[in-house]
């Protein structure tokens, strides 16, 4: 059988033309190398080589042996590296789903991270998902990471808090409350609501309901949609007035004015999740990236990503 170091012994001293020299090369004696070599044209049943006393030349056969060794031993090389990479965890693909408010506030900056941060890593988005979708998603395999809102109770599911955003109004321009500076939950009692759908399970639909009925208003909702992007189009066209994290307002559109939600002040967290049971190494990096990235762009509570909107 020929192994892998007759090869490297084989194009050392063909490449020396002198065993004395390929010996220096390998860091070995020249008599084990010499047999080798002598074993490696055994097992070919061919001559490789023209030794005589002064250098060593190739035959025809061993010239084209070459040209296969060096390719052999290049595919050797970089099939070790390419296993090194895949366990350092810097090759790979992913698929990342987002809640509505994180496609548009925190997609482009988070692409362009890890692309930085894992360039070897082939990264897909899946933009605008509810958390339950999210979960399911995970679970059939369809999704490897997924920035979402809790709370997640399936315990499959490893769930990591990243921050929590402030509530905000999302107003037509026009709208009266949109002459102030913030807004109480009371004073959406006269106003048409848009939320996010109630049959999805969205986990928004719970907490802006619960917080208007908490402070004594009766919830007159008007739109249910799947899509935040949906939600806020619907309040430029004045429709009514709709509760969304901050972070949504980094979608601007024309017609929608922005306030903060106070008395109570409400935040709702947002946090990266993936299966329990994935443990590859570029997963793991994917996630660690993404929970340091939101450490180092920590913003403090109240400030608005885009003030007046």
């Amino acid at each position: 059988m020929v192994h892998l170091r007759h090869l490297t012994y084989f194009v050392a001293v063909a490449e020396e033309r002198h065993f004395g020299r390929a010996a220096d090369r390998l860091h070995m004696a020249q008599s084990p190398l010499s047999q080798a070599i002598r074993q490696l044209e055994s097992e070919l049943g061919v001559k490789l080589l023209h030794r005589t006393t002064r250098r060593v030349d190739l035959t025809d056969a061993g010239r084209a042996y070459l040209d296969r060794a060096r390719v052999i031993l290049a595919d050797v090389d970089e099939a070790a590296h390419e296993a090194r990479r895949v366990a350092a965890g810097a090759v790979g693909h992913l698929a990342i789903g987002c809640v509505g408010s994180a496609t548009y506030s925190l997609l482009p900056a988070l692409s362009r991270h890890l692309a930085a941060e894992l360039p070897g890593v082939d990264f897909a988005f899946r933009g605008e998902m509810l958390a339950p979708d999210q979960v399911e998603a995970l679970r059939a395999g369809e999704i490897d990471i997924a920035l979402l809102r809790p709370p997640v109770a399936d315990l499959a599911v490893t769930v990591t808090p990243l921050r929590r955003d402030r509530l905000v109004v999302a107003l037509p321009a026009d709208h009266p409350l949109a002459r102030r500076k913030q807004i109480r939950v009371g004073d959406l009692g006269r106003s048409d609501l848009i939320v996010h759908s109630a049959d999805r399970r969205s986990v928004m639909y719970g907490l802006v309901l619960g917080l208007l009925r908490d402070a004594g208003v009766d919830p007159h909702v008007r739109h249910e949609v799947g899509e935040t992007s949906t939600l806020v189009t619907l309040v430029a066209g004045g429709l009514g007035v709709a509760v969304v994290p901050e972070p949504v307002t980094a979608l601007a559109l024309g017609g929608v004015t922005y306030r903060p939600l106070v008395r109570p002040a409400a935040t709702v967290e947002l946090a990266v999740a993936h299966r329990s049971d994935r443990t590859e190494p570029h997963l793991r990096r994917a996630v660690e990236v993404i929970r340091r990235m939101f450490q180092a762009s920590a913003v403090p509570d109240g400030q608005l990503s885009r003030s007046g909107m």
